[in-house]
């Protein structure tokens, strides 16, 4: 991947940064070692007389687009029981791998992943709240065994293109959907303004989500990858259907009035702009190499400062981020926040073990009076309070080696002109986007969210640099299926 750790012998931090993201661990001779690689491979002979798996990785593609496509219209009971057809399907593939047996594309990010994963089984076990724990420990587990099942079909860009096609269609019926109720109204099912504020009778739409946050969540990916779109797809007409989708996507993002789903928004599209200036460069004439991205940049922050200046209910909540105690949203989430700090510093190691139930019992001991929550309304505090210090730290450490594995790649690909690096610059701007907006809520742990968190991720990982000189890569670009 253009570096390795004797390479880098004279220089000690980059050493240090190599070892801290496992750049340069020999993961096939640990692969041939381990014990886990006798498990793995049994079914093997079952797989090759099978007439049914002859068309596994269709199969797979299959039934994680289902996922994608169901998770907004349907209970979340349902997504669930969708995830475990997931976990079980990745279950008999990797059972059923040929030789060498251990997944071929396993990085540094799946055994992080994993060492998270052992750490929040730990913390479950010593949970003072063990049934609960292990409920949510469960939920955490689908998650992780999805994106390893991504991880390996998008090993395919043909996968990847169904995949992210099937969610931007379905993102598509959502905005529709949220942009209809915001010229028809949408009765609120929740508090979500404060009843004193000048936008207390404003519509906020939720589509099919419920939840105007949580709506925003969900969109914010939508908006990145269809912003991609425009480029990546070929043809006239699936390039008018990417700019309608961002249309859609973003104008729906904007009637949410989600403050955190605009900072995620914002902090998304402007990565994606420094990756795009970044990857055409080269291309670009002198002039526009210094200016493109400025010119850019000002023309987004004049048609937001035109919106401002134009648009009183806008201008109204935008200004409510700066607002502090005096907000009655920020105050509830700093009332909430100072709370959860007390319940990390009572249990900082393992904290009290995943899901929300587990907070939802524990929390009530150290809340403030009258601030109930039903989550800690921050992700990195969310991770404390689950699995502890040791816990955040894992977590963080998988997104070092995965920015890590994203850098180098992105380079790689560019050096060879691969298109597919349009769409590891939209996951990794999105995921940095998804975590700003996770700063300020929680809707991340919903499904209809989490799933794209780890779409992307598996999408970054997925990619397939070839290590020798000169080689070849492919160079198909994700598309729409035909």
């Amino acid at each position: 991947m253009g570096y390795n750790l004797h390479a880098a012998h004279n220089s000690h931090p980059m050493k240090n940064w190599q070892l801290l993201t496992l750049n340069g661990l020999p993961i096939p001779q640990w692969r041939q070692s381990s014990y886990l690689n006798h498990l793995v491979g049994l079914l093997e002979p079952w797989r090759q007389g099978s007439w049914l798996m002859r068309w596994a990785e269709p199969l797979g593609v299959l039934l994680v687009s289902a996922v994608f496509a169901a998770a907004p219209f349907i209970a979340n009971d349902f997504t669930g029981l969708l995830l475990l057809s997931c976990a079980g399907y990745w279950v008999i593939l990797t059972l059923s791998d040929p030789l060498p047996r251990l997944p071929r594309g396993m990085t540094a990010t799946h055994l992080i992943i994993l060492l998270y994963w052992g750490i929040n089984c730990v913390a479950a076990a010593f949970s003072p709240v063990k049934r609960p724990a292990f409920i949510g420990l469960g939920k955490l587990t689908l998650y992780l065994v999805l994106f390893a099942l991504l991880a390996r079909l998008f090993r395919s860009a043909r996968a990847r293109a169904w995949v992210v096609t099937v969610y931007l269609l379905a993102a598509l019926v959502v905005s529709l959907h949220g942009i209809n109720q915001w010229f028809s109204g949408a009765a609120a099912l929740a508090t979500w303004v404060d009843p004193e504020s000048p936008l207390a009778n404003i519509t906020r739409v939720y589509s099919f989500l419920g939840n105007p946050n949580l709506l925003a969540a969900y969109l914010v990916p939508a908006i990145g990858l269809s912003a991609v779109a425009i480029l990546a797809w070929p043809g006239v007409v699936t390039k008018v259907l990417a700019v309608l989708m961002l249309g859609a996507n973003t104008t729906c993002l904007v009637f949410t009035f989600s403050r955190g789903g605009w900072i995620g928004a914002v902090v998304t599209l402007a990565l994606l702009l420094l990756g795009l200036v970044y990857w055409y460069s080269d291309r670009l004439p002198a002039f526009w190499r210094l200016w493109a991205l400025p010119t850019v940049i000002a023309g987004l922050g004049a048609v937001l400062l035109v919106g401002l200046l134009l648009v009183p209910s806008l201008r109204e909540r935008v200004l409510s981020i700066f607002a502090g105690r005096q907000d009655s949203s920020n105050n509830f989430r700093i009332n909430v926040w100072e709370a959860v700090l007390a319940m990390i510093r009572h249990s900082p190691v393992l904290g009290y073990g995943p899901g929300n139930q587990v907070f939802n019992r524990i929390y009530p001991l150290f809340q403030h009076p009258r601030f109930n929550a039903l989550g800690t309304y921050c992700i990195p505090l969310e991770i404390a309070v689950e699995s502890g210090l040791v816990g955040l730290g894992a977590f963080l450490w998988a997104l070092a080696a995965t920015a890590h594995r994203w850098w180098l790649q992105l380079t790689e690909a560019r050096a060879r002109q691969d298109q597919e690096a349009l769409w590891l610059i939209a996951a990794g701007a999105i995921l940095v986007g998804m975590m700003a907006h996770g700063l300020v809520d929680t809707v991340w742990y919903r499904p209809e969210v989490n799933t794209l968190w780890w779409m992307l991720m598996a999408l970054v990982v997925s990619y397939r640099v070839p290590r020798q000189a000169g080689s070849r890569i492919n160079t198909a670009s994700v598309r729409p299926p035909s």
